[in-house]
């Protein structure tokens, strides 16, 4: 493939598995978060840093094994990376005990030797350097050209304490694995623990790790709170074997025995797997992170800790200092003070709700730092030095049912969730089932499987429950099955109009569906049309036709066709009447759902086949995308405030549904005009999911295929409500139907002034 040969490889240089490291874990887990995301458009390889001359055994992506000892290997390594066309990007991890020599002064001979541009990521940064190790940076600084700190207080020694060149220093944060919010019952029962109150350490053990202050404080503890158990999961640190041995951890053994902790302190002697080690965590009531370096910049066990839902208690290293605020955790005052860790953790213990609390602060606050984000950022970067960004690729993330499934009880599809669990007193909507039911019958008829249709009942008996015997349908129900006092206080054309979408759609699938199936959707459907005039309102106006149209294609007939013709000569009356020059749109404001009433528009035309149907449809959506693309992103209406014609517009407060209306809307424009730019800017409004939006992150979870529930100014609201999860369902089945055809989508850009030009590939 020639992009190979023009710089498009990522080298790490680094320690790697199987050597037994925290930088090690790093790295792969930065290569592996790479790879996901970009796939083959980004390859990447790996230089593995090894502190002894007997080899390891490693995983194919190791190309070069270099021996930290032995300064003539490191301009050796480097000549042989020179010599590859496609290496377009070396990325060194940095920690001074990695490298021989002086202050790893080893690495300065790589780095003059290296014809090859070069990020540094710095995992120690020291304050107030010695001379010898402040020059050795400062030479690191010279000879790279972009340096990275795992946190703002890096970022700053760096800049301050170091003199590095301030616009050199990214800040890029240690990653952190998606975890689902888990009842922690669950996994306590599956590891016995059940009725534990449970704390945990985890890392390679070393004396730096000062478990012995959590022992004193546990011995009073567990006097009071018999229940409490500990766990110090890992082994030790593999140069610590070398050196001295276990005597670290024997101590520390033989101290629990002097204190009776035996029955409470639990060493669970192994390298984990992560997995493994995820579940440890999440199952965990409070961590403890007791290290008694005040200089440690970063600790990667931390922010696990805080990814898998963990009240954390921590020593005031920067790192924690940094992330530990606003309720994500407790820091403490002073290192090795095991009386003021006992309180702390006597507070936690007896308040079940602020430790619950405090948990689910740390779990959403932490959710920036994935290593899907990471990834994205390192690809920004790669883009920028390389100006290869024009060959990126975001791999598509797999359609994945779970979270839909999981939501889904008996008798329809519950609400909102609580992250990824689902809320039960948020109860159930007509406006989801009719989704859900489209979704499905969607999902079936493009990959087949006919369990899925065990769901699809489900949601077309919730339609059938819900539905009076005058046709109309009531919206709310309570997860008691009680219709709800919203239903009289709220405006259910809507939902109505929803419903009728969702009943056309299946009857208008009545080839691939059982004949039982589609009967009873049309029971419904016979119902709600003697009602279907008293519907007014704008959008559900076109959701009716969106489910008449629908209907119409497999069962044409004039009184069809008549209502499609009246309702699209209302929308037609409400464009006349709200539009101005500059204002092309059928109300004076724009709310949300905007694309469906130029694509109900668009679909009365392929019924009446009206010019002027067509006309005002093109129109109008054009100006509403006017509005909504921005610089190669997609920035749709705000649920903080509508969209007033004579008002400024308010950014921020972005919600799924507005995205995935716009992604059905263009692909319906592009399949009837053939205008490529309806194509592009449906891959555009896609890839808002992927990472291409203002905070460049993810808003998708790639555990259970579910969508986050709202963009906002400073972060990603994590709930994944039913309505968010449905509509990025709906937005993955359209993408890929085009990626079936072609394979690759066009460009697209992330960012302000990194921006990021990306081909979706289908290697997912």
């Amino acid at each position: 493939m020639k992009f190979l040969e023009r710089g498009m490889k990522m080298l790490i240089v680094g320690s790697y598995p199987p050597r037994k490291c925290g930088i090690a874990t790093f790295s792969n887990d930065t290569f592996n978060a790479i790879r996901s995301m970009f796939g083959s458009t980004l390859p990447i390889e790996v230089c593995a840093l090894q502190n002894e001359k007997t080899p390891l055994s490693y995983n194919q992506e190791v190309s070069y094994v270099l021996v930290t000892s032995v300064l003539e290997n490191y301009r050796l390594i480097a000549e042989k990376i020179n010599e590859r066309n496609d290496i377009g990007l070396v990325c060194i991890q940095h920690e001074f005990g990695l490298f021989g020599g002086v202050l790893g002064d080893y690495l300065l001979a790589f780095l003059l030797a290296l014809n090859k541009p070069v990020i540094t990521i710095f995992h120690t940064v020291l304050p107030n350097p010695g001379k010898e190790r402040k020059k050795v940076i400062q030479t690191i600084d010279s000879l790279s050209d972009k340096l990275i700190a795992l946190t703002k207080k890096s970022k700053d020694i760096l800049v301050n304490d170091y003199n590095c060149s301030k616009y050199k220093v990214r800040v890029i944060p240690h990653g952190t694995h998606v975890v689902l919010w888990e009842d922690k019952s669950l996994l306590k029962h599956k590891y016995r623990y059940d009725d534990k109150i449970v704390l945990s350490t985890f890392g390679l053990l070393s004396k730096n790790k000062h478990i012995e202050t959590a022992l004193f404080a546990l011995k009073d503890i567990v006097k009071k709170h018999p229940n409490v158990v500990y766990l110090v999961i890992g082994k030790t640190h593999p140069e610590i074997i070398k050196r001295e041995g276990e005597a670290y951890r024997n101590g520390l053994m033989e101290i629990t025995k002097n204190l009776k902790l035996e029955d409470n302190v639990i060493f669970i002697n192994k390298y984990l797997k992560l997995k493994q080690l995820l579940e440890y965590l999440t199952l965990s009531d409070i961590y403890l992170f007791t290290s008694k370096d005040p200089n440690q910049a970063v600790s990667g066990t931390l922010v696990y800790a805080l990814s898998c839902g963990c009240a954390v208690i921590s020593n005031p290293i920067p790192h924690a200092l940094e992330i530990l605020r606003g309720g994500n955790g407790i820091l403490l005052e002073n290192f090795g003070d095991n009386e003021e860790l006992k309180q702390h953790i006597l507070d936690l213990v007896e308040n079940e709700s602020k430790r619950a609390n405090m948990a689910k602060n740390a779990f959403a606050n932490i959710r920036f730092s994935t290593w899907e984000n990471v990834a994205i950022k390192y690809g920004l970067l790669f883009g920028e030095l390389t100006e290869r960004i024009e060959d990126l690729r975001f791999n598509l993330p797999p359609i994945k049912l779970d979270h839909i499934k999981k939501l889904t009880t008996n008798y329809g599809i519950l609400q909102f969730s609580n992250f990824s669990q689902p809320d039960i007193n948020s109860g159930y909507t007509l406006d989801d089932n009719a989704r859900a039911l489209i979704n499905i019958i969607m999902h079936y008829n493009l990959y087949g499987g006919k369990s899925v249709l065990n769901y699809a009942n489900i949601y077309l008996g919730f339609i059938e429950n819900i539905q009076r015997e005058s046709g109309w349908f009531d919206n709310y129900l309570n997860y008691e099955l009680e219709l709800t006092k919203q239903n009289s206080e709220t405006n259910l054309e809507d939902a109505n109009g929803r419903a009728i979408w969702s009943l056309g759609y299946v009857i208008g699938h009545k080839e691939i569906l059982p004949s039982g199936f589609v009967k009873r959707a049309k029971n419904c459907w016979h119902k709600i049309m003697h009602r279907i005039d008293d519907i007014n309102s704008p959008r559900a106006i076109a959701y009716s036709i969106k489910g008449l149209s629908h209907y119409y294609a497999q069962c044409p007939d004039e009184f069809i066709k008549n209502k499609v013709e009246r309702f699209a000569n209302k929308l037609l009356q409400h464009y006349k009447v709200n539009y101005e020059e500059g204002w092309h749109w059928y109300e004076d404001y724009m709310t949300y759902a905007n694309n469906i009433l130029p694509e109900a528009m668009m679909y009365s035309y392929l019924i009446t086949k009206n010019e002027d149907h067509k006309n005002i449809a093109e129109i109008t959506f054009d100006f509403l995308l006017s509005q909504y693309f921005m610089k190669r992103q997609i920035k749709v209406i705000s649920n903080r405030g509508w969209f007033k014609k004579k008002n400024e517009r308010v950014f921020y407060g972005e919600q799924p549904i507005e995205i995935v209306t716009t992604i059905i809307a263009l692909d319906l424009f592009y399949r009837i005009t053939s205008k490529a730019r309806y194509k592009n800017q449906l891959e555009i409004a896609y890839s808002w999911f992927l990472g291409n939006n203002h905070l460049n992150q993810v808003m998708y979870n790639s555990k259970n295929g579910a969508s986050y529930d709202g963009l906002e100014d400073t972060h990603v609201n994590i709930n994944q409500g039913a309505e968010s999860t449905l509509c990025f369902l709906k937005a993955q089945m359209i993408i890929d139907k085009y990626s079936r055809k072609i394979k690759t989508f066009r460009h697209y850009k992330i960012g302000k002034k990194r921006n990021l030009n990306i081909i979706f590939s289908n290697e997912s």
